[in-house]
């Protein structure tokens, strides 16, 4: 018995695909923590602001999170008390789009034209601005250009984050579109093209018949596909991983119980992905493809290391880190290693 009796856990997670998300849907984390008398609490539907924060900067104690890695990493670069001990890697659309009649068709065509990167208030880390910037930066690294090669063209988004979870944005629902104000600016003719990603992505440049100059959320090399999204981290804080490793122990064996229940489900996956993404199931195989059930795993392989460790850099060089880190120190390998995956497969 633990000397340490901890009755609530706070957990959140982004609204694309995850295993965390997965297991949540099915009920796996809720019945796995019930047996050691553990209630979840979700962050970010909490009504409390300084709790939602928490999504962003990880500061609640007795907190887990799983999703894209621009706010986990700020927050270690903040110096979070925070361990990392899983990695998930599951590919996605990425796209650089424009408009039919600016005779952009290709990568080289981008030269010297307008490319339009999203900005938000101050506050939390701009995950948006980054995502495009390294969506930018590796799209052009395919034909050997590098980002002086375009004229960056910044657009101003109005509202926070945390804004967004504030009550209804509009139209009764819970989340605004997207991309919206970079498809509104490439509309208008204020910028020639943008960066768009995953089912929200392939929404808007349906919506309004883009030209899809590049596509690389597949692309053979693992560099030029690494992003916010790949892959997404599992982090927790550091009181969940030392004084109760048996509670992160729980939380790897609902994820697990979830991965190998996608594996033998991929219809019924597609179908639970789609409505935690907010998206169709049509919407879901054009951005992640056949086999996402398939790449809802957990680990913590080299590759996967150092994917989170390139994209850190990355962070790093464009100015989105307080203080750099070594990813390899935030890594925490004991509960991974030692949990047997086929227990509960």
């Amino acid at each position: 018995m633990t000397s340490n009796a901890v009755t609530e856990i706070w957990y959140t997670r982004c609204p694309v695909p995850t295993p965390v998300g997965l297991a949540a849907q099915l009920g796996y984390l809720e019945e796995t923590f019930r047996k050691d008398g553990v209630t979840l609490k979700s962050i970010i539907d909490s009504p409390d602001r300084n709790v939602r924060q928490s999504h962003f900067n990880h500061t609640l104690d007795w907190s887990f999170r799983h999703g894209g890695n621009v706010p986990p990493i700020r927050a270690r670069s903040e110096g979070r008390r925070t361990r990392l001990v899983g990695i998930t890697w599951t590919d996605e659309f990425q796209a650089i789009i424009t408009l039919p009649g600016t005779g952009i068709k290709t990568i080289k065509d981008l030269k010297g034209r307008r490319f339009g990167i999203p900005r938000r208030p101050e506050g939390i880390v701009d995950f948006m601005r980054a995502t495009a910037l390294k969506g930018l930066v590796s799209a052009l690294s395919l034909e050997g250009l590098v980002h002086t090669d375009v004229e960056i063209v910044e657009i101003a988004l109005t509202d926070s984050v945390l804004a967004s979870q504030e009550g209804p944005s509009l139209f009764g629902l819970k989340r605004r579109q997207a991309f919206g104000e970079e498809v509104a600016a490439l509309i208008r003719g204020e910028v020639d093209a943008i960066y768009v990603k995953g089912t929200a992505g392939i929404n808007v440049a349906n919506l309004i018949g883009a030209v899809q100059v590049a596509e690389f959320g597949f692309h053979p090399d693992p560099k030029i596909r690494i992003n916010s999204g790949s892959p997404r981290v599992l982090t927790v804080d550091d009181l969940l991983a030392e004084e109760r490793p048996d509670l992160v122990r729980r939380l790897l064996e609902a994820i697990f119980k979830a991965s190998a229940w996608a594996e033998a489900h991929p219809d019924e996956t597609r179908r639970f992905v789609a409505r935690e993404a907010g998206a169709t199931e049509e919407q879901v195989l054009a951005a992640n493809g056949p086999d996402i059930h398939r790449h809802l795993g957990l680990g913590l392989e080299p590759e996967l290391v150092e994917a989170v460790g390139h994209y850190k850099d990355f962070l790093r060089d464009w100015g989105f880190l307080a203080e750099d880190f070594s990813v390899a120190e935030w890594v925490d390998r004991r509960h991974i290693d030692t949990f047997d995956a086929r227990a509960v497969a």
